[in-house]
């Protein structure tokens, strides 16, 4: 569930161990007094979490115990290990007829909450269940089941054979990810927003990031990740009021700023991954001058001005690229990154803007449809 912050309280600051602690002094308290409420009501036990599921779950999930699951990841063995976050470790499982005879042979991802060390707990980890067990797109991944036993908290998912956008954008053994690979992340992770964002019961993702984003073996993006995700407002309501939760460099100002959370938020978000995508750089770099440290405030100037903009493009791709799909992109990341978030773009309109820049595997190595950057003027 990716590194976390937290704005109830300035001393609170925790991060994953390979990352250095943020300044505490851009958190603000936030109004979450509704959300606390609503955290002592929650189902704490594995009947109350299977009466909850019942009653309001669309998609089938499994029950698993803990030994279950030893056995899927062989002990949690240390060579399955895939990674972690701000909810626990992430192991490679395979769930086979001889432990389960109700589900086909399938390997899948193990998360496991870290307990004490973690920055996330039952709260977060009881929304990706729901949130989960009610929503299906296929650029959402699938959850399989869970365990609530005991103390333990896990969560079981299909897995994704490339891992996160992150792993593969900012790797340094794996071949660059070609700028076709990169608009088809993009148009695939922007369907999923603009699907929470436009169902029944709208929900707001809040974690939108890189390391959110899964790929499987075609490189289809799909949100993972949901603990942190809210209902959105209903009725009359402009937004929801919470803890500021989320990953610095990628949350929108305004939310830092009063806890007020919207769809605008993470089209916010969005804006900032795009810019991953265009600079290869992340979003936040503590090794570079102050300046450029936050990829948004450094590179939103640069968006709209042709001539600078290529300046910026991640130089692995070897000036291979189309060049208007590059200003175009830009400028959907411009108008993602908005101060103002009732100007920033819908996610609809955003998957209806990347739909034309979609390009097909075969026709992205034809020298006929790329514009180098030298032939600009």
């Amino acid at each position: 569930m990716g590194n976390c912050w937290f704005g109830v309280h300035p001393s609170i600051n925790r991060v994953s161990s390979n990352a250095k602690p943020e300044s505490p002094e851009v958190l603000r308290p936030s109004p979450a007094k509704e959300e606390e409420k609503e955290a002592r009501k929650l189902p704490t036990n594995p009947e109350e979490v299977e009466n909850l599921l019942r009653d309001s779950a669309s998609n089938p999930l499994i029950a698993f115990t803990f030994d279950e699951l030893k056995s899927v990841t062989d002990g949690f063995r240390r060579d399955y290990f895939l990674g972690g976050g701000g909810f626990g470790s992430v192991y490679k499982g395979f769930i086979t007829e001889d432990l389960r005879d109700d589900i086909q042979p399938l390997q899948v991802a193990v998360k496991v909450h870290d307990g004490d060390n973690s920055c996330q707990g039952h709260r977060e980890w009881l929304a990706e269940v729901i949130f989960l067990g009610q929503l299906s797109h296929p650029n959402l991944v699938k959850l399989i089941g869970y365990c609530c036993q005991d103390n333990h908290r896990v969560l079981v998912y299909e897995f994704m054979d490339r891992g996160s956008v992150e792993a593969n954008l900012f790797s340094r053994v794996l071949l660059p990810l070609p700028w076709n690979i990169r608009m088809k992340i993009a148009y695939g992770a922007a369907k999923g927003l603009a699907f929470l964002h436009e169902a029944k019961k709208p929900v707001i993702y809040r974690d939108f990031k890189t390391s959110n984003i899964l790929l499987d073996q075609e490189y289809n993006a799909k949100l993972s990740d949901f603990g942190l995700a809210k209902a959105g407002p209903v009725g009359d309501k402009s937004h929801v009021s919470t803890r500021i939760m989320g990953t610095r460099g990628y949350a929108a100002p305004e939310y830092i700023m009063t806890g007020h959370l919207t769809t605008m938020s993470d089209v916010y978000s969005f804006g900032v991954v795009l810019l991953e995508l265009i600079t290869g750089r992340k979003s936040l770099e503590r090794f570079r001058p102050v300046r450029e440290q936050t990829l948004a405030d450094w590179a939103f100037p640069l968006l709209n001005q042709k001539r600078k903009l290529l300046a910026i493009v991640d130089p692995r791709l070897d000036e291979i690229y189309p060049v208007k799909a590059i200003q175009r992109t830009a400028m959907l990341a411009y108008h993602c990154l908005n101060r103002n978030p009732k100007a920033r773009p819908l996610m609809r309109d955003i998957v209806e803007t990347l739909e034309p820049l979609q390009m097909p595997a075969e026709a992205s190595n034809s020298s006929v449809l790329f514009e180098f950057v030298a032939c600009e003027s």
